[in-house]
C-alpha cells in the first residue's frame, strides 16, 4: 500500500485564480503549446545556477563547511577532502548531490597563494560567484580583510563565518569556573566584529558556525541573510539545496514546492489522457506525478541516499529515522507503480472532490471537463503527497534531535 488518504490529509482544492490562469493559457496557446511553455518554464527555474565561493586561510575548515552545506559526511566519496593542513591547492567545484546547478567552490586559502587580494580574485575567477563566504577558525586576519575589501570593491556580497565554534565552547567550558555558553558566544561574536572594524571593514556580518552541528549557533541566521540578500530569482535555488537543519527551513521548502504544484497539475490537464482500467477520472500522465513526488522526496532529504547521509552525520541509525515516517513515499524508491497506487487509493475521496470542484468551475470558465478534472485531481494528489512528506521530514529532524543532541 502506498498512501492512505484520510480526511485529515485532504487539502484545499485549487482556487479560482489558478483555474483562471489555466483557462487563459489554453485560450492563448492551446494544450500542446501550453504544455511546452510550462515545461520550459519549469526547466529554467530548476536550472538557475548558484555559485558560492568558500575561502579563508589554511586549516580554517573550508572543506568541512562545503561538505556540511551539501549534506555530505566528510567520509563520503563525494566529499571535499579535509584535514588539519591545507588540502585545497586550486579552485575546486563541488556540485550539490541533488541540485547540481548549485555549486560550492572550495578555494585555496589566500594565505597559501602568492597572489595579493586583487590578483587572487582574478586567479579564482571572482565573476562566476554569486557571493563569498570567508571562513576563519579563530580570528580574521589581514589577508581576510584585504580579500573582503577587494570583494566589496567589485560589488560582490561576502560573509564572515567563524568556524569550529563547538570546539571553542568545549575549550572554554574546561577552562572557566562559571561557564555560560551564551555569554561566551556573544563575546566571540563581538570580538570578531570589533577586530574587523578596527581593520577597516564596515558593518561586517559575522556568523558563528559549527559544521558538525549546523542546527546550532548562527547557521540559520546565515541562511536567512543569504535568502534575503540574494536576487529574488535565486532564493528558491538556495532553499532547495539547504540541509534540513531547522523546522523553519522544512516549512519554507514546503511552501515553495506547493507553489509549483499548479504547474504539474497544468501539464496533467494539457497532455493527452491515457485511461487506466477502473478509473473514471485519472491523472493524464503518470510521469508528471512520478517526477513531482520524487522531487519532493529528494528536497526533504527522504530518499535513501540523503537519509543515510543524514543518519551518518547525526550519529543515529537509519532504522531509527525510518521508524517515525508515516508516508511510504519516504526513503524508498519511487516508481510508477507506486504512483499509480497514489491515484488508486485517493480515488474514493480526492477524485470525488475533484469532480465536484470541476463542475463548479466549468460553468464559469467553459473549460473542457476532460482537462479540468485531471488538473484538480493532480493538484490534490500532489498537495497531499507534499504535506505528508513535509510532515515526515519534521518527524525525522525531531527524532534525530532527540537521539543525539549534536543534531
Amino acid at each position: 500500500m502506498f498512501l492512505y488518504f484520510s480526511r485529515s490529509a485532504m487539502v484545499d482544492p485549487p482556487d479560482y485564480e489558478q483555474i483562471e490562469e489555466i483557462r487563459a493559457v489554453l485560450q492563448t496557446y492551446g494544450p500542446a503549446s501550453a504544455a511546452a511553455k510550462i515545461q520550459e518554464h519549469m526547466k529554467q527555474q530548476n536550472n538557475i545556477p548558484l555559485n558560492i565561493g568558500i575561502t579563508g586561510e589554511s586549516g580554517s575548515g573550508k572543506s568541512t563547511f562545503v561538505n556540511a552545506f551539501r549534506g555530505i559526511d566528510n567520509r563520503d566519496v563525494k566529499a571535499a577532502p579535509t584535514g588539519c593542513v591545507e588540502t585545497t591547492s586550486d579552485v575546486t567545484p563541488y556540485p550539490h548531490p541533488n541540485y547540481p546547478n548549485v555549486t560550492l567552490w572550495d578555494l585555496p586559502g589566500i594565505g597559501t597563494t602568492s597572489f595579493p587580494a586583487d590578483k587572487y580574485l582574478q586567479h579564482v575567477g571572482f565573476e562566476r560567484f554569486d557571493f563569498f563566504i570567508i571562513i576563519s577558525a579563530d580570528r580574521f586576519r589581514e589577508n581576510d580583510v584585504k580579500l573582503a575589501q577587494e570583494i566589496q570593491r567589485m560589488e560582490k556580497k561576502f560573509y564572515f563565518v567563524r568556524s569550529k565554534i563547538d570546539q571553542d565552547l568545549r575549550n572554554e567550558e574546561r577552562s572557566q569556573r562559571e561557564f555560560n555558553a551564551e555569554i561566551t558566544l556573544t563575546q566571540i561574536r563581538e570580538n570578531c566584529i570589533q577586530g574587523l572594524q578596527k581593520q577597516g571593514v564596515e558593518s561586517p556580518q559575522v556568523f558563528l558556525v559549527s559544521s558538525f552541528e549546523l542546527h546550532l549557533y548562527d547557521f540559520r541566521l546565515l541562511e536567512e541573510t543569504l535568502e534575503r540578500e540574494l536576487p529574488a530569482h535565486k532564493r528558491n535555488t538556495l532553499l532547495y539545496a539547504l540541509p534540513n537543519i531547522s523546522r523553519g527551513i522544512i516549512n519554507k521548502k514546503k511552501e515553495v514546492l506547493q507553489s509549483t504544484v499548479k504547474y504539474y497539475a497544468s501539464l496533467s490537464a494539457f497532455v493527452e489522457s491515457a485511461p487506466i482500467p477502473g478509473f473514471t477520472v485519472i491523472i493524464a500522465d503518470l510521469n508528471i506525478a512520478f517526477k513531482a513526488i520524487k522531487r519532493y522526496q529528494v528536497t526533504f532529504g527522504l530518499d535513501s541516499e540523503s537519509l543515510q547521509n543524514f543518519a551518518l552525520s547525526a550519529g543515529v541509525s537509519v532504522a531509527d529515522l525510518r521508524a517515525v515516517m508515516t508516508s511510504p513515499a519516504s526513503a524508498i524508491e519511487i516508481n510508477k507503480d507506486l504512483v499509480s497506487n497514489v491515484i488508486y487509493l485517493s480515488s474514493g475521496q480526492t477524485l470525488i472532490t475533484a469532480a465536484e470542484e470541476a463542475y463548479r468551475f466549468i460553468p464559469m470558465f467553459g473549460i473542457l471537463e476532460a482537462m479540468t478534472l485531471p488538473f484538480i485531481t493532480t493538484h490534490n494528489v500532489l498537495s497531499i503527497s507534499l504535506s505528508m512528506l513535509a510532515e515526515d521530514a519534521q518527524r525525522v529532524f525531531t527524532r534525530a534531535l532527540a537521539l543525539n543532541t549534536s543534531v
